[in-house]
């Protein structure tokens, strides 16, 4: 991994990575208030044909070391990473701004799913694995979503950007 200090103009030191994946490890809720101002909200930007961002908010979770979401692949996120996979992930926490670049692919290992679908379980969204194995579904999720199923994500990381909020503050690009 390559550190680039984006704040040594003010002198800060670099952002230390184990110090973020060590709060991501903590979790943190998206449910309305539960952190931030009000909650936390992840954001994740794909790419639309013509080359335009397009962002909305998902349900992430950092398990394991590795962000996940899950989405219908028919909605615009889906088709957008079907055919171009580059994304980017944020969130903000108390102790930091986080924004994670890199690819999205589809999960399909029965294993990984059920994993995810106990973790979006516990975090309050009541969603399981379906029939096929490789899929969720629920009697709900977020409009965005569309309908089931919903298929689990990984992004693998190119880049991460982050601006520590509190103590001495500082912004850091980490380069995978």
């Amino acid at each position: 991994m390559e550190t680039k200090n984006l704040a040594d103009l003010y002198d800060l030191p670099p952002v230390d990575w184990s110090a973020v994946t060590s709060r991501l490890d903590q979790g943190f809720t998206q449910a309305p208030d539960t952190g931030g101002p009000n909650r936390h909200t992840c954001w994740l930007t794909t790419l639309d044909a013509d080359g335009a961002p397009h962002t909305t908010g998902v349900g992430a979770e950092w398990l394991d070391g590795e962000w996940w979401f899950e989405t219908g692949r028919r909605t615009r996120k889906g088709r957008n990473l079907e055919r171009d996979p580059r994304c980017t992930l944020a969130v903000a926490l108390q102790e930091f701004d986080l924004v994670v670049s890199g690819t999205a692919s589809v999960v399909t290992d029965p294993a990984a799913v059920s994993r995810l679908a106990h973790a979006w379980a516990a975090g309050g969204w009541p969603c399981r694995v379906d029939e096929s194995g490789t899929a969720l579904t629920a009697e709900f999720s977020a409009p965005s979503a569309g309908p089931p199923p919903w298929h689990v994500y990984r992004i693998t990381p190119v880049s991460a950007t982050v601006l520590a909020t509190t103590g001495s503050g500082g912004a850091t690009r980490f380069d995978f």
